[in-house]
């Protein structure tokens, strides 16, 4: 195991974290918001020792960088991460117990939305602007951003390869280009370009600066975190209808992005992934809306909640428009599947992912026709392009830690003597990176009232959900440790 690399990377993510502190320090000196001031201060102090003593202890390494250390560096990196970066909502008092801090933190890096808290709008101005730049930061990946800007020199050693597969959201990661450094600078171009168009738009609709930029980074990070108490709800039709539209397209395979830049739109048009993703969400708002019929007082403003909230959950965004809780139970059961389907590979979004939808689906069909035709070779292709037996294998082996973590995380949850249902989409929510679940979490409550055991619990499913399972499974395995000795 390469210890020296590992911590001279977690290194350069922690002084990435720090410099990202330094706009909310400046907006608590603007705004004389003296606690959040001298948390934000105290803070990146903290951080920039920490991370001065691991890139000075760390120097002089020359080995190379395997899959299994770019599993155990992304894992470790976001978890240091986020208990350092929950230190300014602690330090400055405005979440006074550490393990919500953490929660918070967790949720939002994790671009998961949901919250402990419930009176947001009493935040200070800094600490809302850091809380929903948690969203922007962990919604590509704030490895991600490292590979972008730096770490040119380790390519040869399997480094960018490895960090870029462990924490990309997908059943694989392809290159964009030849050279993974420049795969990561597209992708971050792309982001932040739909990002600042995100912003202008919502300008247009009225909104302050502040709460453009606050909006946008939890619609481009799929995260949800608003600063209004009551979400989009208090917002115009306009800015309900573009954060609807900006959801889905932070949804999409960024590849399809690019390919659109190269002018390849046949092959956008025909992708799989892209055509059940937009299936599933035009199939789910009709439904709804016609499920929905009476339900509001008029036909567009049923179809603007129906479109908005299906925008929200299968993106695993969360923010809210109206108290879905109270629709009618074949709505709220196709809100619970959209839990479950997700975004996109590549995507910013959480969820199973579509992709692995359709892997599945197609690895069903297969087996039922060799159980048919035992001697007749059958393959599964997507976009006609064979799909590799490693993909097939790691895609049943995710489905399967997939259930087995959904069903111990609901049994630890269930303790809290809350529902069935309570529980169930807690985890479901925070497993799926979504934000709010139903009745006791639902998208007019919060998970406040929690246990500090379930809120452990569910700080953990964030992590596997936002990284994709393996690479905090295999913190726990006893084999990963054991080889450390050799």
């Amino acid at each position: 195991m390469n210890y020296k690399m590992m911590g001279r990377f977690i290194g350069h993510i922690l002084l990435v974290e720090a410099v990202f502190m330094i706009p909310s320090l400046i907006i608590s000196l603007v705004k004389q918001e003296t606690m959040a001031c001298m948390g934000f201060a105290a803070s990146i102090g903290m951080i920039l020792v920490i991370s001065l003593l691991l890139l000075v202890l760390c120097k002089g390494n020359k080995r190379g960088f395997k899959a299994k250390e770019g599993l155990v560096c992304v894992a470790i990196s976001w978890i240091v991460m986020s208990l350092l970066g929950a230190m300014p909502f602690y330090l400055s008092r405005e979440i006074p117990f550490y393990l919500d801090a953490l929660f918070e933190t967790v949720s939002g890096f994790t671009t998961t939305g949901s919250s402990i808290l419930s009176e947001i709008e009493g935040l200070s101005m800094s600490i809302l602007y850091w809380r929903s730049f948690t969203h922007w930061l962990g919604g590509m990946g704030v490895l991600v951003f490292v590979l972008a800007v730096g770490a040119s020199g380790e390519s040869n050693k399997g480094f960018t390869m490895h960090l870029l597969r462990a924490e990309s959201p997908g059943p694989q990661v392809g290159k964009l280009v030849p050279k993974m450094k420049k795969t990561a600078e597209i992708l971050y171009l792309i982001y932040i370009l739909l990002t600042v168009i995100n912003i202008v738009f919502l300008l247009f609709g009225g909104m302050s600066l502040f709460e453009a930029v606050c909006t946008a980074y939890g619609t481009a990070g799929t995260g949800g975190f608003g600063i209004k108490n009551d979400s989009i709800a208090g917002y115009s039709p306009y800015i309900q209808n573009v954060c609807t539209v900006f959801m889905l397209l932070f949804g999409v395979n960024f590849s399809c992005y690019y390919m659109l830049l190269l002018r390849q739109f046949k092959s956008v048009f025909r992708d799989e992934e892209l055509r059940l993703y937009l299936g599933v969400v035009a199939g789910s708002i009709i439904l709804i809306t016609l499920n929905l019929k009476g339900f509001y007082s008029t036909f567009e403003e049923t179809l603007r909640h129906a479109a908005f909230q299906v925008a929200s959950i299968v993106t695993t965004t969360g923010y809210a428009t109206t108290d879905f809780d109270l629709w009618p139970s074949f709505s709220k059961s196709i809100i619970l599947g959209l839990m479950v389907i997700g975004a996109s590979a590549g995507s910013t979004g959480g969820g199973f992912k579509c992709a692995r939808v359709l892997i599945v689906v197609k690895g069903l069909r297969r087996n039922l026709r060799r159980a048919i035709s035992p001697q007749k070779v059958q393959v599964v292709r997507i976009n006609d392009h064979m799909v590799d037996e490693k993909v097939l294998e790691n895609t049943n082996a995710y489905l399967a830690a997939y259930a087995i973590i959904l069903f111990i995380s609901f049994i630890a949850v269930s303790m809290d003597r809350f529902s069935v249902m309570t529980s169930f989409t807690a985890v479901l929510s925070c497993f799926n990176n979504i934000g709010p679940g139903l009745e006791a979490v639902g998208p007019t409550c919060n998970f406040g009232d929690l246990s500090w055991l379930s809120k452990g619990v569910l700080i953990m499913d964030m992590f596997a959900g936002r990284l994709e399972i393996f690479p905090i499974l295999i913190l726990f395995s006893r084999s990963t440790w054991g080889r450390l000795k050799g």
